[in-house]
């Protein structure tokens, strides 16, 4: 009835070291599958991420719809100071004077976000600007993009304790030392060679947002002093605060006069996001201006 086996690989084999070994085998399969299951719990977040991450680079996007170049708006700029030996007035030295060559020294670029984009924070974003000459990267520098060639109103403002405007210009105790005679003559609006400023000029946004479709902002982009690589000057000649006011103001208009981007000349301006999307446009700037005061770049 029952088949009695000689042979022993045809025998099965019972007993507690036989099931020690299945458990062991039992708790290695366990651990295993733990580990594939937790492997890929973390790469569906990795991708989950990194899908979201791409949507966001394409879609959330800054479109440049236009961009005007205008020619010499910084010329005859004056540079105050204040003279205290004068009660205090405004009193001119130093003027900003492109000598007869015509120079694209403003840009201005009205931006709107694609389509299916989300708000885009424009004081996060930054743009890089290339040009045969320079390579800067800029950051957003406030909302004030107006430039006034008004010497009694100073869109270039220059002043002696300005501890400010040391901050904002990351000046070292080298650089200013308001116990001392120094003098700093520097550019009093957003854009800078360092900065961009941002205006609203359609949609109910704020100057630094782009929210919906229709929401335009305009971005002024101070070529000259971009150009220039040149922002302040700090003077401390000697102990007259007078005269390093005037050496100051006469040296920063030297350095942005004459400079900007002249006709034939180039650029390209790539604007980052906050989400890390970019878009790139370039500039170009006609061979010849004619008498024109603004040109399509």
């Amino acid at each position: 009835m029952f088949e009695i086996l000689t042979d022993e690989d045809r025998r099965g084999q019972v007993g507690i070291g036989t099931l020690i070994v299945f458990i062991a085998m039992v708790l290695v399969a366990a651990i295993a599958a733990g580990v594939l299951i937790n492997t890929a719990g973390v790469l569906q977040t990795q991708a989950s991420d990194t899908g979201s991450e791409t949507q966001e680079a394409v879609a959330n996007q800054v479109e440049v719809v236009h961009a005007s170049g205008l020619i010499n708006e910084t010329h005859d700029t004056d540079v105050g100071l204040k003279n205290a030996s004068d009660s205090g007035n405004w009193e001119t030295n130093g003027t900003v004077d492109h000598n007869g060559d015509d120079v694209v020294d403003m840009v201005h670029m009205t931006v709107m976000k694609s389509a299916g984009a989300n708000a885009i924070d424009l004081s996060s974003m930054t743009i890089q600007y290339t040009s045969g000459q320079t390579d800067k990267t800029l950051t957003y520098g406030g909302d004030n993009g107006e430039y006034s060639l008004n010497s009694t109103n100073e869109s270039v403002v220059f002043s002696e304790n300005v501890e400010g405007v040391a901050d904002a210009y990351d000046l070292t105790a080298d650089d200013y030392n308001s116990s001392t005679a120094e003098a700093i003559a520097y550019i009093n609006t957003s854009a800078t060679s360092e900065t961009f400023a941002t205006t609203a000029v359609a949609g109910n946004n704020a100057n630094d947002e782009l929210i919906n479709t229709e929401d335009r902002v305009r971005i002024t982009l101070y070529v000259g002093a971009i150009e220039a690589d040149s922002s302040y000057v700090v003077k401390n000649d000697g102990a007259d605060k007078l005269a390093n006011k005037k050496n100051a103001a006469q040296s920063l208009t030297a350095e942005l006069s004459s400079v900007g981007l002249e006709g034939g000349d180039s650029a390209t301006i790539s604007l980052n996001d906050q989400s890390g999307a970019q878009f790139t446009y370039g500039i170009s700037v006609p061979s010849t201006f004619g008498n024109k005061q603004v040109v399509e770049v």
